[in-house]
């Protein structure tokens, strides 16, 4: 039987420093790798199509036998921009009856929003590698999980894509442990 203490991911993740990669150093010397997933709309699929995602997700679920954390972090969607932007192309063209429109449309936009709380999603894997190996080992050991991932949720449908962007780690890494943020 499998005595794995189930911790949260902001124990799982106490890192020291962002290395080439993407691979992070945890302050107990460990090392992870967290990759994006862009998934599929598994609800537009036909009954066949399902079937073969479901066997796919299975077999990558038994190929991945190391640690790791599926994570999925919900957004609050600001739509303040694309406000602007209809506002700004209305004025633009000097049009009162699609002024009126462009403002029947924003309010419509603000009222569907605060109704349904519009989120958008993120979708990631956050593997780990706590094997007693040197650096060099465990950094090729977390790419070859990457590469195994990688394939076997290609055969879902989905994208698995390895974060490289020391900033666009650090967005990540900053948006896990400061969720308030993420929520307002």
């Amino acid at each position: 039987m499998d005595e794995r203490k189930n911790i949260s991911l902001q124990e799982w993740i106490p890192f020291e420093k962002i290395m080439n990669k993407g691979i992070v150093k945890l302050k107990n010397n460990n090392y992870i790798k967290i990759i994006k997933i862009f998934p599929i709309n598994y609800n537009l699929k036909s009954n066949l199509e399902k079937e073969a995602i479901l066997t796919a997700y299975k077999t990558f679920l038994k190929t991945c036998q190391f640690d790791m954390q599926i994570l999925i972090q919900s957004n609050k969607e600001d739509l303040s921009k694309h406000i602007l932007k209809i506002k700004e192309k209305v004025n633009s063209l000097n049009n009162f009856n699609l002024f009126k429109y462009s403002e029947k449309y924003i309010d419509f936009i603000n009222k569907l929003n605060r109704e349904k709380n519009s989120s958008s999603k993120n979708f990631y894997i956050i593997i780990k590698n706590t094997k007693n190996e040197t650096e060099e080992i465990r950094i090729i050991e977390l790419n070859e999980n990457y590469f195994k991932i990688k394939e076997c949720l290609a055969r879902c449908g989905n994208v698995a894509q390895e974060i490289l962007n020391e900033e666009e780690l650090k967005n990540i890494l900053f948006s896990f442990f400061n969720t308030r943020k993420n929520l307002m």
